[in-house]
């Protein structure tokens, strides 16, 4: 195995927590699993793994060594992607993440938009929470983030465009009309959720305690609120049908709304297929995009 196998078998183990889930994942033997952890200790000169019961686990220094493996596969694919672009940007591949509102609000009229015009560009997505997506830029498994403003600590990436977007507290019409904001029910998103932490930072704001319900995902949370069990805070584009409807109507809380633009956020330097894409969401001013500069 070469040296990017071995480091795939250890990210695999971590991921999966046995020497079997490795080997279904990477669709190879488990003997050949083993041996590839046998020579990667080997070559770094430390255990990486040590007998647990009937299986195997990380030592202290794997666990340590494979948070490296997974930037070190996800430079080397990024590398690849990058000399591949400089040659034919069209014909490369994009791997983008987004939070889960922004990969229902934005992301497929971005992508449309985009493949329409370059029909040969792999375009990849996942959609998760900001917990998942971030750490994704970082090891380097993401080309592209559209998310809220990135972590501070996080670096060698820049912001290239953003959008905006307005938090709003909604709730059906009679739960607006009697809206205690210490009394009535708070819908919260799932924990990772960006917006699930600005409605705790906001409810520390003003001071409120209410009785609260958490929700598995943005669309619950809005389902929730049509349904009269609560207010919740949320993106106003989220809720725009809602909104011209009256199934919902904004209701008015000191410190609202929100103004949290949308980032997208890419590798520095990047790939070409990369600038194809930011310099497409620049150009069609449709797309609701405009540069961070």
């Amino acid at each position: 195995m070469t040296t990017n196998a071995r480091l795939r078998a250890l990210v695999e183990l971590a991921d999966t927590g046995s020497v079997r889930g490795a080997a279904e994942r990477l669709v190879v033997t488990e003997s050949a699993i083993s041996s590839a952890l046998s020579s990667l200790s080997t070559e770094v000169g430390v255990p990486l793994v040590d007998r647990h019961g009937r299986g195997v686990r990380l030592t202290p220094a794997g666990q340590r060594y494979v948070d490296y493996a997974r930037r070190i596969l996800g430079l080397h694919h990024e590398a690849v992607m990058a000399a591949r672009g400089e040659v034919d940007p069209e014909n490369g591949s994009i791997r983008l993440a987004a939070v889960t509102t922004a990969g229902e609000l934005l992301i497929p009229s971005l992508l449309a938009s985009f493949i329409a015009k370059y029909p040969s560009v792999d375009c990849k997505l996942v959609v998760a929470s900001r917990n998942a997506v971030w750490p994704m830029l970082a090891n380097h498994d993401a080309d592209v983030v559209v998310a809220g403003r990135p972590p501070a600590e996080l670096d060698q990436v820049q912001v290239r465009a953003v959008s905006p977007n307005a938090l709003v507290v909604v709730a059906p019409p009679e739960t607006a009309r009697r809206f205690d904001p210490a009394k009535t029910t708070w819908l919260l998103r799932e924990s990772g959720s960006g917006t699930r932490a600005s409605m705790m930072a906001l409810l520390e704001e003003i001071e409120a305690q209410p009785p609260q319900m958490i929700l598995g995902s943005h669309g619950a949370v809005v389902a929730a609120a049509v349904a009269g069990l609560g207010v919740t805070l949320v993106s106003r584009q989220a809720v725009r049908r809602e909104l011209e409807a009256g199934t919902l109507v904004e209701v008015e809380v000191p410190g609202t709304p929100l103004e949290r633009p949308w980032h997208v956020v890419t590798q520095s330097p990047c790939t070409g297929t990369t600038e194809l894409l930011i310099s497409h969401l620049l150009a069609h001013r449709e797309l609701g995009w405009r540069s961070a500069a």
